[in-house]
């Protein structure tokens, strides 16, 4: 060959990696994908000691607003409500309670700030995000990831298509592709279509845009409240209520 190949490896990626080389003068660019194992299997680790450094850094403040919420109004500090998690399998969710107590819980998102159901608190804790972080014992007890998509209602998972349900293949995140990128101002159809987006293109990259997004929303505090629920519901709502029928939660619930 004449000359000698000199190979030089970059991780772009959890999943893959560029190995760049050159034979004869010509350049080469090969993507492998000889990491996805070790994705999976350095995850669950890395994640649990992000959180471990997130619950010791909020710590103080966690305790300081669940005595915040027992003294802003009557009822717990923390609601916890059943979810699909996983594979569609029920698992609790922790959040701090942003309404009040004799509230229906699995009644419409609030559509603004001046909803009579959410408490004075409640309405700091869910501008700030500062309700999820509960959350965060979810992701030490592996039912929730830091990133994925948003836990919704069992019910709910049994009217999806077989796409639909590709949502379920990973855990629900404290934050996901569509909180991060649309928020409150898409319809539940929309915010699955993108959640079904995240699983297949999943990577340590996407997870890093989904934060830093989600972390200029919070600073912005845009999209904290549902705008629209659902196309289906869009169009039957000229239409007469069928007599006896349930009243629909929200995407992520009254107490989203």
């Amino acid at each position: 060959m004449g000359r000698k190949v000199l190979d030089i490896v970059l991780i772009i990626d959890l999943g893959a990696a560029l190995i760049c080389g050159v034979v004869a003068g010509l350049a080469l660019l090969v993507c492998l994908p000889v990491l996805g194992p070790l994705m999976a299997i350095r995850r669950r680790p890395v994640e649990v000691f992000v959180t471990l450094v997130l619950l010791a850094f909020f710590g103080v403040l966690m305790l300081l607003v669940a005595a915040a919420v027992r003294l802003d109004s009557r009822g717990p500090a923390i609601f916890r409500q059943r979810r699909a998690g996983r594979g569609g399998r029920p698992f609790t969710m922790l959040k701090f309670r942003t309404m009040r107590a004799d509230t229906d819980p699995y009644g419409g998102s609030p559509q603004d700030r001046r909803d009579p159901r959410l408490t004075r608190l409640g309405r700091r804790l869910r501008e700030t995000s500062l309700d999820e972080l509960p959350q965060l014992l979810n992701v030490l007890l592996g039912t929730m990831s830091l990133v994925g998509p948003r836990p919704l209602y069992q019910r709910q998972a049994a009217q999806w298509n077989p796409r639909q349900r590709r949502r379920l293949e990973v855990r629900p995140g404290i934050t996901g592709y569509a909180q991060a990128f649309g928020r409150g101002g898409l319809t539940l159809e929309e915010k699955i279509e993108l959640d079904v987006h995240y699983v297949e293109n999943r990577s340590l990259w996407l997870d890093l845009r989904v934060i830093f997004r989600t972390i200029g929303n919070i600073f912005r505090r845009g999209g904290v409240y549902e705008q629209r629920y659902s196309r289906e519901k869009q169009t039957e709502a000229d239409s007469p209520p069928a007599s006896g029928g349930a009243r629909g939660g929200g995407a992520d619930g009254a107490e989203k």
